[in-house]
């Protein structure tokens, strides 16, 4: 029923039913960046981190996609996902 008639298939949309499920936004949801598959892991990031704060989250974690590589690359990856969330321009869907 919910993902039939509550929801959409979206991301954003299904983000925003994981939120509605935090206690009605009371508990920041934060979305776990998954494991490391390699080159796309930065696009990959970027996307969850826009999709997270577009469905009103409030963060994401990136430590295996971050740490399992070299530190200048992890580095731009932390800071890629931290220009999303500072970024004014990316506002709730």
């Amino acid at each position: 029923m919910v993902y039939d008639q509550l929801t959409t298939d979206h991301p954003i949309d299904l983000t925003r039913w994981q939120v509605v499920n935090c206690y009605a936004g009371r508990v920041g949801m934060i979305n776990s960046g998954g494991e490391s598959k390699g080159d796309s892991d930065l696009a990959q990031a970027v996307r969850t981190a826009v999709i997270n704060k577009r469905a009103g989250g409030q963060g994401l974690i990136v430590g295996r996609k971050a740490f399992q590589r070299p530190i200048d690359d992890g580095a731009a990856l932390v800071n890629a996902v931290q220009d999303v969330f500072l970024d004014g321009s990316v506002t709730i869907a």
